[in-house]
């Protein structure tokens, strides 16, 4: 391929001359950060970086600040293939965020980037693993980050093996996950945020719902029709969508009746906008501290209408109705400790009226 052939089939390649008027390569495109390739145009170096940048991968840089040469068959090189793929852009925009991200952090620890793929171990992915026990989470986010890159290996040929998943998770020292609202702590919430504002419309949305905060951001007038709120969950819309119908309740219809609402969402900013997923999530993280619970969250929610459903003696296939869940083994997470209690209270009046 000439050079003006290449001119013409890659795009967002510019030549800027310095002040010693060498010809100087740059991927430069619209919102992306601007980024300097190797010359000579059409050299694999150049090639390399460029595919680097078109995917959105951060370059690599030497300790001297310089920009790296990807090597073909490095981790960092199956990164960039993976990139590209119809596989990792059918995620949602935020999956995506995160997995690029611990991908990147992999590469860039102690230069595992430009290690062949191929030659990868799980005896060495468990060491990477073991040198994060302080740090469970984080260990268990990059193995199933890696996972997800191997089998992409594995299902375009690159490689016929996924070491990462040979590699056991850590054990979660939270393995509750998120607190669950009791309700004494949303008596006191909803005694601090009284019906009209809208720190209460969000509390309502959530827990007369049971809907993530991605989901209740975005809903609006124009998700109810006929009683029922309609929509599809946010989580994994593109992927596995979920559609559901919950009939709005007469509590949560007051309070929304009751509350300032946006135009297209019931929730908006100070400057009368839609939140963003983060933003809510900073927003309500200081209304739950104005009412003194500091360990309280918004996905904590989530898991109070899930047991308060539990409670009332609904069946799990009637939470996942509610909730989303494709599986009940989260919703028996959720519910796991309400589950005990009604179970208990049962047994209990059975050996009591067996006393009689």
């Amino acid at each position: 391929m000439s050079e003006e052939e290449m001119r013409v089939r890659l795009k967002y390649v510019v030549e800027d001359v310095d002040r010693h008027g060498n010809i100087r390569l740059y991927y430069r495109r619209k919102g992306s950060t601007k980024v300097r390739l190797p010359g000579p145009l059409g050299s694999p170096a150049f090639l390399a970086a460029y595919k680097a940048a078109d995917s959105g991968a951060p370059p690599a840089k030497a300790d001297d600040g310089k920009v790296k040469v990807i090597k073909a068959g490095s981790v960092r090189w199956l990164c960039v293939q993976y990139f590209q793929s119809a596989m990792f852009n059918e995620l949602d925009a935020r999956t995506q965020y995160v997995r690029r991200g611990l991908l990147e952090r992999f590469c860039q620890n102690k230069d595992d980037g430009d290690k062949p793929y191929r030659l990868i171990l799980p005896r060495h992915l468990r060491q990477r693993r073991d040198e994060m026990m302080d740090r469970p989470e984080a260990a268990n986010g990059m193995l199933k980050a890696l996972r997800q890159l191997f089998k992409f290996a594995v299902r375009y040929d690159h490689h016929d093996d996924n070491p990462a998943a040979k590699v056991e998770y850590l054990k979660n020292k939270n393995p509750d996950g998120f607190h669950s609202w009791t309700l004494e702590e949303i008596a006191r919430y909803e005694a601090r945020h009284p019906i009209g504002t809208k720190a209460r419309l969000a509390l309502a949305l959530m827990l007369y719902s049971g809907q993530r905060r991605s989901d209740i951001i975005s809903f609006g007038r124009q998700h109810i029709r006929d009683g029922r709120l309609i929509f599809t969950q946010h989580k994994n819309r593109n992927s596995k969508p979920v559609r559901l119908e919950i009939p709005v309740i007469e509590e949560l219809q007051k309070i929304i009746e009751a509350s300032p609402c946006g135009d297209l969402t019931f929730l908006v900013t100070e400057f009368n906008r839609p939140f963003t997923s983060n933003g809510f999530g900073n927003w309500f993280r200081k209304r739950c501290d104005e009412a003194g619970l500091t360990d309280c969250s918004a996905h904590g929610l989530r898991k109070a209408a899930a047991s308060r459903l539990a409670e009332l003696g609904c069946s799990e296939f009637e939470i996942m109705a509610v909730t989303g869940h494709s599986t009940s083994k989260e919703v028996t997470r959720y519910t796991k400790a309400a589950s005990q209690k009604k179970r208990a209270d049962s047994a209990m009046k059975r050996l009591s009226a067996e006393q009689k």
